[in-house]
C-alpha cells in the first residue's frame, strides 16, 4: 500500500487538520478512506466525529453560471488540464506554473492551497464541490474521463478568444521563429470543431490526425501575430510565458508578410517521421 501512496504522512495529516476530508484525501494520496484514518490513528491525530466535515475554505461554488472572459479562459483551461473525480465530489486543475492556478483560485472566490506532487512536477488546485461538479458537467457537458471524447461546448460568440486562450495556455505551443501556433488533444470531435471556429475568424489552419492525438496549426507570421491579437484582446488571464512568446516580433504588422517555409519543411519532416 505504501508503495503506491502519493502523499507523505505530514501530507496527510496537514491535510486533514487544515479540515480535509479523509475521502478527499484518500483520493489526493490514491490509497482508501480506511488506510487515511489509520494513518491519523497511528500517529496519534484527534479525529473529527464522521459527517462532521465542513467547509474550511471559501470557493464561488455557482461560479461557472455565469459567462465572464475569465469564467470562457477557466473553462478551456480546465478541459485542457482539468479533472472531473467520478465518485467525488470534486474538480481539479494541474499546471506546472503555479501563479497560474493561484489566479484561477482567486477568480473562483476560494481560498484553498495548491498541493504539490512531487512525482509529476505539478502544482494540483483541488476543489470539492457537488454544484461545481454538477455545473460542469451539465452546464458544459464535461463528463469525468473526458480526454477522448469531449465535445466544444457551447461558448457565446464574444467569448471564444478567452476560452480558445484557456485551451491554449492548457494544450497549446507557440513557436515563434518558426511562425506557428499549434494546439493538441485526444478528442476529434473537440479539435475538429476547433479548427472550424479558428477558421470563421479567418485564420487558415492545418489538421494532422495521429494514433493517439490530434493537432490543429495556425501558421506564417503575419497570421499568428493577428491571432495571438484577437486571443489576447481583454488578456485577463494568461500564461506569461506564452504570451511573451508571440511579443518577440519586432515588426509592425504591416510590414509582415506570411513566410511559412520554415513550418512547411518542419512540419513535412515530422510527418515522415510518423509524429509531430
Amino acid at each position: 500500500m505504501a508503495l503506491k501512496r502519493t502523499l507523505s504522512v505530514e501530507q496527510i495529516i496537514q491535510m486533514y487538520r487544515e479540515g480535509e476530508s479523509t475521502t478527499v484525501i484518500a483520493e489526493r494520496a490514491n490509497v482508501s478512506a480506511r488506510y487515511i484514518r489509520l494513518i491519523l490513528n497511528e500517529n496519534n491525530v484527534e479525529m473529527r466525529p464522521r459527517g462532521s466535515w465542513k467547509r474550511k475554505y471559501r470557493l464561488n461554488e455557482h461560479y461557472f453560471k455565469e459567462w465572464s472572459d475569465n469564467m470562457a479562459y477557466i473553462l478551456g483551461f480546465f478541459i485542457a488540464d482539468g479533472t472531473i473525480t467520478r465518485d467525488l465530489q470534486t474538480v481539479s486543475i494541474s499546471q506546472k506554473e503555479k501563479y497560474i492556478l493561484e489566479d484561477i483560485r482567486n477568480e473562483i472566490g476560494s481560498n484553498q492551497p495548491l498541493y504539490f506532487n512531487d512525482k509529476t512536477g505539478v502544482y494540483i488546485l483541488t476543489l470539492n464541490s457537488k454544484i461545481l461538479k454538477s455545473d460542469l458537467i451539465n452546464l458544459h457537458g464535461i463528463q469525468p474521463n473526458k480526454s477522448k471524447d469531449v465535445q466544444f461546448p457551447y461558448v457565446p460568440e464574444q467569448y471564444l478568444n478567452d476560452f480558445i486562450r484557456g485551451y491554449f495556455d492548457g494544450d497549446g505551443c507557440v513557436k515563434y521563429e518558426k511562425y506557428f501556433v499549434s494546439f493538441v488533444g485526444g478528442s476529434k470531435p473537440f479539435m475538429i470543431k476547433l479548427r472550424e471556429i479558428i477558421e470563421k475568424q479567418n485564420f487558415a489552419t492545418n489538421f494532422t490526425d495521429h494514433e493517439t492525438h490530434f493537432r490543429v496549426y495556425v501558421s506564417g507570421r503575419k497570421t499568428i501575430k493577428q491571432f495571438s491579437d484577437w486571443m489576447y484582446k481583454h488578456k485577463g488571464l494568461y500564461l506569461h510565458r506564452k504570451y511573451a512568446e508571440f511579443q518577440k516580433e519586432t515588426l509592425p504588422i504591416k510590414e509582415l508578410n506570411d513566410s511559412i517555409k520554415t513550418h512547411k519543411n518542419a512540419l513535412a519532416k515530422r510527418r515522415s517521421n510518423g509524429g509531430v
